[in-house]
């Protein structure tokens, strides 16, 4: 883990995109409205991030307690899975980003999932920026799936597991820890996101809703990074 001095851009920005339905409800609409323009605003952010030199990008889409929430809600926002694929797609080749996911991605339905592939499939080969969404996503969920794929894994290293080991079973090993994390609409939690990523990842919370959230309010929150001193438990 490096150490990050003040006035450094984070290489990796991590959100938990909260609000959405508080936004609709301030405007009069259905909640299905908020998370239409909650799902707009991930290119519109995306972009700005990468211009302002951040490498990776992870939100936070879909957790797996969002099931749980009424069936129409659940129904509308996996349609719009492909909706958002199919519209982004050729944004994120024109600005050179490559789209992945993290989470029970198996548990979506079909169509959803099926985009969300070709979607992945058409951008692997991108190297300007990687946008991760975190769908049917939850820690807790990951920690569990990791160490069934170790206790599963004939090749795994003998001797006791450690904080590697582990690590390099979770969902995207390859990508670096976040190093600030961003949630919006104000609440001060984690939501069970992203667990062990973020256990030394700088927080900053805005009161903005999701879709209210800009280019100048991520400039904000990264203004506010680079003047964190990150120590990582030691004494500089």
């Amino acid at each position: 883990m490096s150490d990050n001095s003040p006035r450094t851009i984070p290489q990796h920005v991590a959100i938990i995109m909260d609000g959405n339905g508080r936004w609709a409800q301030r405007r009069g609409l259905p909640r299905s409205a908020g998370h239409f323009a909650g799902a707009k605003n991930i290119s519109r952010i995306a972009n700005a991030a990468a211009k302002a030199g951040v490498k990776y990008m992870t939100v936070y889409a879909f957790s797996t307690e969002n099931w749980k929430r009424p069936k129409d809600e659940v129904s509308y926002l996996m349609r719009l899975i492909p909706h958002f694929c199919q519209r982004q797609v050729k944004d994120m080749m024109k600005h050179n980003i490559r789209l992945r996911t993290i989470g029970r991605t198996n548990d979506l339905p079909d169509f959803a999932r099926t985009a969300l592939l070709d979607a992945i499939e058409k951008t692997k080969d991108n190297t300007g920026f990687t946008l991760t969404i975190a769908l049917s996503y939850g820690g807790r969920a990951e920690l569990t799936d990791a160490v069934n794929k170790l206790l599963q894994d004939p090749n795994r290293p003998a001797g006791p597991v450690t904080e590697q080991t582990l690590a390099s079973y979770l969902y995207a090993p390859d990508l670096p820890d976040p190093d600030l994390m961003i949630r919006t609409s104000g609440e001060l939690r984690l939501s069970n996101f992203m667990l062990w990523e973020l256990s030394y990842a700088e927080l900053y919370v805005t009161d903005t809703h999701w879709p209210d959230f800009s280019e100048e309010d991520l400039q904000k929150a990264l203004d506010a990074y680079m003047h964190r001193n990150r120590r990582f438990g030691e004494v500089k």
